[in-house]
């Protein structure tokens, strides 16, 4: 297992932010941990036709479920100003108040095989840097071109590409690698 510390800022919708990590990181796990407010909950009840909204100042008391890059099932619950227990469903328009820190779990990938690995060698490898949009987007242009690549230790605060062993510099060369064919020899079957 390899778990991923998040920091959820203020205003940050809690199921929306987890369905996007899923994606970044192409990996399924589930929620180990969480810390943190809310000044709005949408949770689906049992029995109810629709989401119930509470606002205010709310304690998360757990979150738990599971998260893929095809989607999560998270139950949440937390406490009002009374000390009133809710719980449900997550739903989007679950708003942080002040901050929330979320451990996720991501499970491994089987171990690839010998027959595997002879065919299927990590030509890129990407340092990318936590909360950095262009590091997001890198890595999502890598996936979306099905191209293997390797994560190392981030030492900046944008993304850094190797190919080959040679770096080639950050988002912008990546995408300019893409824009002249040159990522199209580096995709998976080709």
């Amino acid at each position: 297992m390899r778990v991923l510390p998040l920091h959820l800022p203020a205003g940050a919708d809690v199921r929306r932010s987890l369905e996007e990590i899923a994606q970044q990181e192409a990996s399924e796990g589930f929620v180990l941990s969480v810390v943190g407010n809310l000044q709005t909950a949408a949770f689906a009840c049992p029995g109810q036709s629709g989401p119930t909204t509470l606002t205010g100042e709310l304690e998360i008391i757990t979150l738990q479920g599971t998260v893929s890059p095809q989607g999560v099932h998270l139950h949440l619950s937390f406490s009002d100003g009374e000390c009133q227990v809710w719980g449900g469903h997550l739903e989007h328009g679950s708003l942080v108040l002040k901050g929330a820190d979320v451990l996720v779990g991501f499970l491994q990938e089987a171990p690839p095989t010998q027959a595997s690995r002879s065919q299927e060698v990590n030509r890129v490898s990407i340092a990318v840097a936590e909360h950095c949009p262009w590091s997001a987007r890198a890595l999502r242009m890598l996936r979306s071109l099905d191209i293997a690549f390797e994560l190392v230790q981030a030492e900046g605060d944008l993304p850094q590409i190797w190919i080959d062993g040679t770096l080639i510099g950050g988002y912008d060369a990546l995408a300019d690698w893409h824009g002249s064919g040159k990522l199209n020899r580096l995709r998976r079957g080709v």
